[in-house]
């Protein structure tokens, strides 16, 4: 039976992924854009752009994650979006580019990747 807990905390982990899969392509698509064309890097990649995104990532995660490692009982997702949160902000402190894109995309992975196990385990 789904309870209107599981349905909330479904929600945010489905955020979680959208999120992520936003990011994903925010991401490539900067890098190609101003590496290749020279195009959006003032916009595309300011610095905001990112803090806001981490900070968002973190709020959903907090929920999402977190409420689903204590309903569930199993902190593997837990663990796993908690190292792709360090990853990605990892990501703000290294310089723009390549390496910064590979970080934010391991990330943003691993937390999709920690909201889909959630997902799974939310019945």
């Amino acid at each position: 039976m789904t309870t209107p807990r599981t349905l909330i905390r479904s929600r945010f982990d489905r955020i979680g992924v959208a999120l992520s899969a936003l990011c994903a392509v925010h991401c490539v698509s900067g890098l190609v854009l101003a590496t290749f064309l020279g195009l959006g890097g003032g916009m595309l990649l300011d610095p905001r752009i990112h803090e806001w995104g981490l900070a968002a990532a973190i709020g959903v995660g907090l929920f999402g994650l977190g409420f689903g490692a204590l309903r569930h009982r199993q902190i593997g997702a837990l663990v796993t979006g908690a190292i792709g949160l360090a990853l990605m902000a990892l990501a703000l402190a290294v310089s723009h580019g390549a390496g910064e894109a590979v970080l934010t995309i391991a990330g943003v992975a691993l937390v999709a990747l920690a909201h889909l196990h959630n997902l799974r385990h939310a019945a």
